[in-house]
């Protein structure tokens, strides 16, 4: 899928929500608990994601011109935004990744539900994939 499809793909799950707050800050919450646990050798201060007011650790890996990322946050809303992101840019090229534009948080209304500091933190994690990305163009 691309990555337009898997921002439609987390549209239709939360339209499936009808805008009721708790339960999807419990399927986001839900969301996190799918992440792979981090290892403490990837809960370094090179890893976490300033700007956000949870701690956010994020990690990757480049493999076949692709990124794979890794990540936890000390907060479960906080990891399930995460583990949005995630599976959004996870297995795509830094070009793939440099040229999207993310939809779903608006069209999910998201920012509704998270307030006003989380909704920076995630602008926060949003420039951090793409500043990896980059990063992986010029080293890559």
């Amino acid at each position: 899928m691309i990555i337009d499809q898997i921002q439609e793909e987390i549209i239709d799950n939360f339209n499936m929500l009808d805008d009721d707050i708790e339960m999807s800050l419990n399927y986001l919450m839900e969301l996190g608990e799918g992440l792979e646990p981090l290892g403490d050798e990837l809960r370094i201060d090179d890893n976490i994601i300033k700007g956000c007011q949870s701690k956010v650790w994020l990690s990757h890996t480049f493999e076949d011109n692709k990124l794979i990322f890794f990540g936890d946050s000390n907060t479960a809303i906080t990891k399930g935004l995460l583990s949005l992101l995630i599976s959004v840019f996870n297995n795509r090229t830094p070009k793939e990744i440099l040229e999207s534009k993310l939809f779903f948080i608006n069209e999910t209304g998201l920012c509704r539900f998270i307030g006003t500091q989380r909704s920076n933190g995630l602008e926060a994690m949003e420039n951090k994939f793409k500043i990896i990305a980059l990063n992986s163009l010029k080293n890559g």
